[in-house]
């Protein structure tokens, strides 16, 4: 077993060693085989010769070899990618003139084939946790609460679905590679959200999936550090993942945003997204992410919810919604409106949104809270039982039903005359 200094470096250039072996085989189990075999050559050789100069370089140069090998042995001609005929030295130096300069876009290009449109979403994140994060198949099924059989299936499955549909191998222009960024941006943010707040299950966070896409996001950075949309989606990520620690009370429930303690915020991560803000806000040209981010730092940076700038979050989400017009954003900007200026005037939107959100559980939630808050427990109660039928998380039902339970006795208290209940 690779000692945790090994495996630290591994883990580090994996997504560079495995785009540029895709590239090179257009093949990802080839790609994959031949960097494990460079691995377990390194395990060898590291700890008797050192770490070389060049890590990434040295396990390049090793598995690009162990992968001739294969294609050469499997009699597999049919590789499109030409290979040259290099010689096994791995027991040299590193390879001090291996030309690394296109690895920018091959990175860019694996997480492009990992959500690859064909596949269904959570077999993309599947895919990218495995390829580029390097996860095992049984740390990624439990990560999505499935069986590791089950789950290699389906990895198994999606990197059939490519190899029948491949992405083209040639560098993206840069209309193509703006493209492919916005895709894999949405990947990472989606990933990190279903870590963050699981679709389904009894396990409300999955903290594995939200580590890896701030990960990927720090990646995508590091590869394009002047695009302020990608500090915006590192520091939206980072924003809400310093307040992991306050989301679930030592009961074990879930804990609104509004009653969370604050001081059990990460200080270290806020001071680093709001760092990222602030540079982004520079360029000028604010996208749905740096958005996101400057009102969830709206959030971090109030003493308490009695202080939090609700009129300048409305403005935000307003500014958004004209980025990003879709039913999800308007629902969250008549939870802004409404902390704002009063329930009836988030009900006043809500109500535009029944249509779209019908099937949304958090649609029916935020108008539960508003009618409660505005004197119409029953109509609270219709909107609860309502999410109730829309598969919450274990810890998302127990939520629910403690809501339902004050709207109840909201409505009784109304029936024995006293005032309701705020």
């Amino acid at each position: 077993m690779a000692v945790d200094w090994l495996s630290g470096r591994f883990s580090e250039v994996r997504p560079q060693a495995m785009a540029a072996l895709t590239r090179q085989f257009r093949d990802i189990d080839l790609a994959e085989e031949a960097f494990a075999d460079a691995c377990l050559r390194a395990v060898e050789r590291w700890p008797q010769m050192g770490l070389p100069d060049d890590p990434l370089a040295w396990l390049l140069h090793v598995a690009r070899n162990r992968g001739i090998d294969r294609v050469r042995k499997a009699g597999r001609h049919n590789i499109l990618a030409p290979i040259p005929e290099t010689p096994d030295s791995a027991d040299d130096a590193v390879i001090a003139d291996l030309d690394l300069n296109g690895l920018r876009d091959d990175v860019l290009r694996l997480l492009f084939v990992c959500c690859h449109p064909a596949l269904a979403r959570q077999d993309q994140l599947a895919l990218a946790l495995r390829v580029v994060g390097g996860l095992s198949t049984a740390e990624i099924a439990g990560a999505f609460l499935i069986k590791p059989r089950a789950m290699e299936q389906r990895i198994t499955r999606a990197k059939r679905t490519i190899a029948q549909n491949p992405v083209p191998f040639d560098p993206p222009d840069l209309t193509e590679r703006a493209h492919r960024l916005r895709a894999v941006s949405q990947m990472v943010y989606l990933m990190f959200n279903e870590g963050w707040s699981a679709s389904s299950g009894d396990i409300q966070i999955k903290l594995p999936l939200c580590i890896e896409a701030i990960r990927l996001a720090r990646l995508l950075l590091s590869l394009y550090p002047g695009m302020s949309e990608l500090m915006g989606l590192l520091a939206l990520l980072l924003f809400q993942h310093a307040r992991t620690a306050a989301r679930i009370d030592a009961s074990g429930h879930l804990v609104p945003l509004d009653r969370q303690d604050r001081g059990l915020w990460d200080r270290d991560l806020i001071k680093e997204a709001r760092y990222l803000v602030a540079k982004a806000r520079r360029s000028g040209q604010p996208g749905a992410f740096q958005l996101q981010a400057q009102i969830a730092e709206a959030h971090a940076v109030a003493s308490s919810d009695s202080t939090v700038d609700w009129h300048g979050i409305e403005a935000l989400y307003r500014m958004l919604y004209q980025v990003q017009p879709t039913p999800i954003v308007r629902l969250n900007q008549a939870v802004a409106v409404g902390r704002a200026r009063g329930p009836d005037a988030a009900l006043a939107i809500l109500d535009t949104l029944a249509g779209d959100l019908h099937g949304y559980r958090w649609f029916h939630t935020t108008t539960a809270a508003f009618r409660l808050e505005g004197g119409d427990p029953a109509g609270a109660i219709a909107a609860l039982e309502q999410a109730l039928t829309l598969n919450p998380t274990a810890l998302e039902r127990q939520a629910m039903l403690d809501q339902l339970d004050r709207a109840k006795k909201s409505v009784h208290a109304v029936g024995s005359g006293s005032h309701p209940a705020s």
